[in-house]
């Protein structure tokens, strides 16, 4: 991730229909200033694995693996106008490559069919269900819990 593709990524987040199907987001995707605290925290930190995703020198979205409560999880967004191209699989892939540790995990709003099935492509499977306050719904929403490994 550089700076300059801030502008971009911080788009596609705010997307209203992409922050309804991913369901667990941040409070407010229109909070510019808590975007760019997260993103200097998660290019800075140690542990985190965060990949800029690219389709013809185009920033298209991020892959990233981090730790979690004692276990690492994964997690990707796309920009809403690319879905269904194979992106998100084809970056987790490569992720997947570079991340050594296992098992892994993923976590996904029970309705995002599209991004559950992204998890299975890589050989996830569903291990649990949770269910918690999800921001881009303003609601408790139901979870599936996949892992790899």
């Amino acid at each position: 991730m550089r700076d300059e593709d801030h502008d971009a990524l911080f788009a596609f987040q705010r997307d209203p229909a992409a922050v309804r199907m991913a369901a667990f987001t941040h409070r407010d995707p229109d909070d510019r200033a808590a975007f760019e605290e997260h993103q200097h925290r998660v290019r800075t930190a140690a542990g985190i694995r965060h990949r800029a995703i690219e389709r013809d020198g185009v920033l298209v979205g991020t892959v990233a693996a981090f730790t979690m409560e004692g276990e690492r999880e994964v997690t990707y967004w796309v920009d809403p106008a690319r879905w269904g191209e194979g992106i998100a699989t084809e970056a987790l892939r490569l992720l997947l490559l570079e991340e050594p540790e296992r098992p892994i995990h993923g976590r996904v709003a029970v309705h995002n069919t599209g991004s559950r099935r992204v998890l299975e492509r890589c050989g996830f499977v569903v291990v649990g269900q949770d269910r918690g306050f999800a921001a881009g719904l303003g609601a408790d929403t139901d979870e599936l819990v996949l892992r790899l490994g």
